[in-house]
């Protein structure tokens, strides 16, 4: 009985490979350069080609090899005919050598394969060409071994290698070729040559679905080709972008577009479903997280170019949603949110729970695109009117940037230029619309009296406040402040203090004995006696220290713009520092 033949099939990579430097995708500035070089006689005796998977190194090479051998040759454009060429693009050339480094490390395999047979003319034709893929994985012994034949090789020899990682090389070698670095082909170029393949095969390509398929080789033609070569087998002549998302795990653009929305506009609920959903069904977060980084990408570029170039397909709806989306946000905002996106790509991959760990990054990411900027208070402070600037000192001033975003009045000393003695005394503030003190000596002698109970409340919620207070001493009552004193022996404790934690809780003691709201004032200087403190009839004024009172200083609270920046913190100065 006879038996059956069976058809051979032959992947897409392998069928539609390029043959010619014409018909290599997107590296021109490799294919040019080795035409015009073959076409004027300048052939150097190594190359080096670098690049990402599936960009055309090995491609490059096998053509490199026929332009130099073809029988109408040397030429730029081999014929593809004769029976060099032939040999060649069907591997079986006995003078154009090809093997892989990761196999033949040792440098004995080298000197078989090479040194060896260097010296021998070709059989067939004009040049022997050794072709090493993943020429890094040699050992340091081999490319030892190559160096000085690598260096001045027989005029009929040339070499090629080829890698991933050049940084792996020896320096000795790469001195010696002449290296090109190929690129990642871009998304639109990918999607041309998927539709052309689609056509010649009779398969109906969806043009969302090419772009799946594009999007997720990142660059590399090869693995689009297998992706397609796949789906064919999967889906049959019609393939749609839902068959090309359920089979790689990618998600869809419009998926993507309304997740980036979501965070412009601070729903952050929006969000968590999306990523459930997406969990839920099996996508990969990791992949997740890339989509939306390079989504981002694509807003900051059309913020500052107003186009994507030829980055990314040419669909004029796609990019008018671009548009749409760059303008709800400015171009600082989307420089932090993928500040945000870049830090998560490291985690992403040792983290344990991928959701929780993207879930809490798109939170941040979402705040970051909401929270108001100091630019934008600077602006506000910039545009403020000049006019009627005194009435609006006696009247509550709205804040410019949220509660929960307005720093503690106290947490930072104010660092102010020198002073100038024509300058008339400091006058108190009263920019914030609380009731003057009826009498400050009395309120004054009240807070020294119950001072041994503050420290002792304070103590107990937070111990260290307790040996910091207890070198603190109140020494002046404003109408919204109230000035504690340290000895300068213990200046130590006042930075200690100093942190918004220990200073809301302090505040919060004082204002119960005063029974209104005030500010605090921590100042280094020593305290004054108690006999001064406990008189009420103390014709000195209470609230001054005598450090920060002297005759000549610059009253720093009248200039115009720490006035503003005042109102706009709802802050005070603590400190001025000459």
């Amino acid at each position: 009985m006879a038996e059956k033949k069976t058809k051979t099939h032959e992947v897409l990579a392998r069928k539609y490979r390029p043959q010619k430097f014409s018909d290599v995708v997107a590296q021109q500035h490799v294919t040019q350069t080795l035409s015009n070089a073959i076409q004027s006689g300048r052939i150097a005796q190594a190359y080096l080609f670098v690049g990402p998977r599936g960009v055309g190194k090995t491609t490059l090479a096998r053509i490199y090899a026929k332009a130099l051998n073809c029988e109408k040759g040397p030429t730029p454009d081999p014929c593809d005919n004769c029976a060099i060429c032939q040999s060649i693009s069907e591997g079986r050339c006995l003078d154009v050598m090809e093997f892989d480094a990761a196999s033949n490390t040792q440098v004995d395999r080298v000197r078989e394969i090479i040194l060896d047979h260097i010296g021998f003319a070709p059989a067939q034709t004009r040049y022997k060409v050794f072709i090493i893929d993943e020429v890094h994985m040699l050992s340091a012994s081999s490319f030892n071994a190559l160096l000085k034949t690598l260096e001045e090789p027989p005029p009929h020899v040339r070499f090629v290698f080829a890698t991933t990682e050049p940084q792996k090389i020896p320096a000795t070698i790469l001195s010696r070729c002449q290296r090109f670095d190929l690129r990642r082909i871009p998304t639109a170029a990918i999607v041309a040559t998927l539709d052309k393949i689609a056509k010649l095969e009779k398969v109906k390509l969806e043009g969302d679905a090419a772009l799946a398929i594009a999007r997720g080789a990142e660059g590399g033609l090869r693995d689009a080709e297998s992706a397609l070569d796949q789906l064919i087998a999967f889906c049959g002549n019609n393939i749609t972008e839902a068959d090309v998302l359920s089979v790689f795990g990618l998600v869809a653009w419009n998926s993507v577009q309304e997740m980036a929305t979501a965070l412009l506009r601070g729903d952050v609920a929006t969000l968590f479903r999306y990523i459930a959903q997406m969990d839920d069904g099996g996508k990969d977060l990791q992949r997740l997280s890339v989509e939306l980084l390079e989504y981002f990408r694509d807003l900051l570029v059309v913020a500052y170019a107003g186009g994507l170039g030829s980055d990314v397909s040419d669909n004029e709806a796609r990019l008018s949603v671009l548009r749409e989306q760059a303008a709800l946000a400015s171009t600082e905002r989307l420089g932090r949110i993928a500040d945000i996106l870049v830090d998560v790509q490291g985690q992403l991959r040792y983290a344990l729970s991928r959701r929780t760990l993207l879930e809490v990054s798109l939170a941040r990411a979402s705040r970051a695109a909401t929270a108001v900027l100091l630019d934008d208070v600077v602006a506000a402070l910039a545009e403020a009117p000049e006019e009627g600037r005194s009435d609006s000192e006696s009247s509550p001033r709205a804040p410019l940037v949220s509660p929960a975003a307005q720093p503690n009045p106290v947490s930072a000393p104010a660092q102010t230029p020198s002073p100038r003695a024509e300058e008339p005394p400091p006058v108190p503030r009263r920019s914030r619309t609380i009731a003057a003190p009826a009498d400050p000596a009395a309120e004054l002698a009240a807070l020294h009296a119950n001072w041994s109970g503050v420290v002792e409340k304070a103590g107990e919620v937070n111990p260290l406040m307790r040996s910091s207070l207890k070198d603190a001493t109140p020494v002046g009552v404003d109408d919204d402040s109230v000035t504690l004193s340290f000895d300068p022996e213990f200046a130590s404790s006042l930075e200690k203090l100093n942190v918004p934690r220990s200073i809301r809780l302090l505040q919060k003691l004082v204002e119960e004995i005063l029974r209104r709201p005030v500010s605090l004032n921590l100042v280094v200087g020593a305290p004054r006696p108690d006999a001064e403190i406990l008189n009420p009839t103390d014709s000195k004024p209470a609230g001054k220290h005598p450090d920060s009172s002297e005759a000549g200083k610059r009253d720093w609270r009248k200039e115009d713009a720490v006035r503003r920046a005042m109102d706009a913190f709802n802050g005070d100065i603590i400190d001025v520092r000459e």
